[in-house]
């Protein structure tokens, strides 16, 4: 699978600009995290070494030592805590015009993807690198929060086509080697292309509200009639649309009810098997006393994508999981499955490998049991073949497909 590249974008001086020094210090905080982890870490490992006599007599495994070691591991602590309030004392004093500077695709990929394993952890911390949700075009944010915003889209049509990205990416992938989706469809068929910006680290249910209340400012605002209302999602980002439209169903918001339609691609929405993979490595790193202190790097997958395990959109999804996994009755939904093989006349009925990432059944709403099959219609499934999870954004065969549904 080859990778989205984070210069395939907009030129630098389309988007917005960056406080470097607000970039400084939220490095600098990580830093600080990543040495005290460390430290608990090895303190961990060092106290479970030493209490292996103790733990075979029956007494509870510490997590801390004692004597020497103790005044060791806190001594790297403190410092390490001490350096950071430093810096960031240094970093505050600065005048706020400092070190302004034009922001780039490739920074704004590596904080995608940061987010993505983190990003839970950055906003609970106040960490500056934690992204904001928003609803941006060319990689600048609508100000939704003020009356004014309108005034800011160029063109606005009566065709609104909104563009989901999916875990550690962002909106400007949506651009993959020179192709992007919305902007194709806006060209051919006189849509206004939007897409959501958002920290894919934090849960799917907590994007989904946080994307249903934008996408209600959104229409609010809209300046000229909605004809057409479509989504079109990609990987993660069709469990956080999933997660929208359940709240604002049960929030009774006006948006859902101008949804005409949603396209996704290669959406895990029965969970992907890294997922599961990572949940069982943690499970069994915890067997031993000599690796269970590991168990808490397993830990810091982030919320999003612990979610992906099971395709997990509803916080409180344990108690209603049928219902949540419907769609309301009025949205024409579809759903693209990429696989890398290609399919041979000769092994009919034999099950092509997914997309690298997600499998074909998950991608395309199938399930053996028919109160979690989203119940896409057959018309609206495709498989792509000879294609990987992120050529899915670029693949001249997906763009077809949505041409005709959407067009």
């Amino acid at each position: 699978m080859t990778p989205a590249s984070p210069i395939d974008a907009l030129p630098d001086q389309a988007l917005p600009t960056s406080r470097i020094g607000n970039d400084l210090r939220g490095i600098t905080q990580l830093l600080v995290r990543g040495i005290t982890t460390t430290a608990d870490l090895a303190e961990s490992v060092h106290a479970s070494i030493l209490g292996v006599p103790a733990q075979l007599a029956g007494k509870p495994r510490s997590e801390q030592t004692r004597g020497i070691p103790r005044i060791a591991y806190e001594g790297v602590r403190a410092t390490a805590n001490l350096v950071g309030t430093g810096i960031e004392d240094v970093l505050a004093r600065l005048p706020s015009h400092w070190g302004h500077a034009t922001t780039s695709p490739r920074r704004e990929a590596m904080l995608a993807v940061l987010n993505g394993v983190m990003g839970d952890h950055l906003a609970a911390t106040g960490n500056p690198l934690a992204l904001p949700t928003a609803l941006r075009i060319n990689g600048r944010a609508l100000p939704l929060d003020q009356q004014v915003w309108p005034s800011t889209l160029a063109s606005p049509s009566s065709r609104l086509l909104v563009q989901v990205h999916g875990l550690c990416m962002n909106d400007l992938q949506w651009r993959h080697r020179g192709h992007d989706h919305g902007e194709q469809l806006a060209a051919e068929h006189g849509y206004t292309a939007v897409n959501l910006h958002y920290n894919s680290g934090m849960s799917i249910a907590s994007n989904g509200r946080a994307f249903s209340t934008l996408l209600q400012q959104l229409l609010d605002g809209w300046p000229v009639p909605i004809e057409r209302f479509a989504i079109v999602c990609h990987s993660m980002g069709g469990l956080v649309a999933r997660a929208a439209i359940l709240d604002a169903t049960r929030q009774s918001q006006a948006w859902v009810q101008q949804l005409d339609q949603i396209v996704f691609l290669g959406t895990p929405h029965h969970g992907a098997p890294l997922e599961r993979a990572g949940n069982m490595l943690q499970t069994a790193l915890g067997l031993t006393p000599w690796t269970a202190p590991f168990v808490r790097l397993g830990k810091l997958r982030s919320a999003g994508i612990q979610d992906l395990r099971h395709g997990t959109i509803d916080d409180a999804h344990s108690r209603d999981i049928p219902a949540s996994r419907q769609l309301p009755a009025g949205i024409r939904a579809y759903a693209v499955a990429a696989s890398t093989q290609a399919a041979n006349p000769a092994r009919a009925g034999r099950v092509l490998r997914g997309d690298g990432l997600v499998p074909v059944a998950s991608a395309l709403g199938q399930h053996r049991d028919p109160r979690l099959a989203l119940r896409i219609p057959p018309s609206g499934q495709q498989l792509v073949e000879q294609t990987g999870h992120v050529e899915l954004l670029s693949s001249p065969e997906v763009y077809q497909h949505l041409r005709r549904w959407l067009g």
